[in-house]
């Protein structure tokens, strides 16, 4: 205390003296605050985990003014700084212990490199219904000029205008593009703007790869959550709700109002009419590049850790089954 009345005593005469001890307390200030955040991060996730009734007694239904309120504190948490620490200070006791033990570490990688290639596996067969609705769409407008296709014969909720299901094509490539991004980043599909990477040595590489992660990926999916949380909800409820413009506590009072308003307005009269499955995909998307970015920040230091014998440890990728394919891939 009594150096904080010292350096406000200098504030008048901007001296360097008063610039560095400003700064001393602003970053005193940060640290605790983070600390501070950590700590609390304890008690979040733990009250999160014993009182699930506080913000998932809206999944019910929205019948009483205390499940309204929980889907406010849903919406509002699943993006705010508390669940950030959480998340934060998950990473950094899972890392702790990978550091201590390897192996932990190693399975942890498996795991979410795991995850990504099972999503990946699946939704990459979009790309094969995505190109036979769109064989059966000109075949029933050019051929058999019809104007509805159904789903299943003779089931009108299931039937729909031809322009419809056009404009439908676009979810099986977002389903694609989405969903199989970190399955494309895994087994090595993606394109490397290379400037200095083929010319370092194999831990340089690794450190690349370690600092790309962690300064490029994982902040890159945490504002594309950050945007793309809100959005979604944006499209799915009203009022609309943004914790940038209000506190919880206003938020909670708006909350009497809310209701289900999920968008179903398409681009055309007769098109397609669930566009927020888009919003669902967005927030998808940056959750699974981050988890990506936690396994490759992970293996990068193991493959540095050891060295390059572990280059491609138990990494599952995909067997094309042609030497020349396979040649091509490994060029890529």
């Amino acid at each position: 205390m009594d150096d904080q009345i010292e350096c406000s005593g200098f504030f008048a005469a901007q001296t360097e003296e008063t610039i560095s001890c400003l700064d001393k307390f602003q970053s005193s200030g940060a640290l605790q605050w983070v600390s501070g955040n950590i700590l609390e991060a304890f008690y979040s996730f733990g009250y999160a985990v014993t009182h699930p009734g506080s913000w998932l007694a809206w999944v019910g239904g929205l019948d009483t003014p205390e499940d309204k309120q929980s889907m406010m504190k849903f919406i509002f948490y699943g993006a705010s700084v508390e669940f950030f620490f959480v998340v934060f200070t998950i990473f950094l006791l899972v890392t702790i212990a990978g550091l201590i033990w390897r192996n932990f570490m190693w399975r942890s990688v498996r795991f979410l490199e795991g995850f990504a290639n099972m999503f990946g596996r699946f939704f990459a067969w979009a790309g094969l219904i995505m190109v036979l609705q769109q064989i059966i769409i000109v075949f029933m407008q050019r051929i058999f000029t019809r104007s509805e296709i159904a789903l299943v014969y003779g089931v009108d909720f299931l039937t729909f205008d031809v322009s419809w299901w056009s404009e439908e094509l676009k979810l099986y490539n977002a389903l694609v593009v989405a969903l199989c991004c970190t399955y494309t980043f895994v087994q090595g599909g993606h394109v490397r703007v290379d400037l200095v990477y083929s010319a370092v040595r194999f831990r340089t590489k690794r450190v690349i790869d370690m600092l790309g992660s962690l300064f490029f990926m994982m902040p890159v999916a945490l504002v594309t959550w950050l945007y793309g949380w809100f959005y979604l909800w944006r499209n799915l409820v009203v009022p609309n709700v943004s914790a940038w413009n209000y506190d919880l506590d206003q938020l909670l009072t708006r909350s009497r109002a809310m209701r289900w308003n999920v968008e179903t307005i398409g681009f055309s009269p007769n098109g397609f009419t669930a566009y927020f499955l888009f919003k669902i995909l967005l927030v998808t998307f940056a959750l699974m590049v981050f988890l990506q970015a936690i396994a490759f920040f992970y293996r990068s230091y193991l493959e540095w850790k050891e060295g390059p014998e572990s280059e491609g440890k138990y990494l599952d990728k995909d067997k094309l089954g042609d030497a020349d394919a396979e040649l091509a891939a490994n060029i890529h």
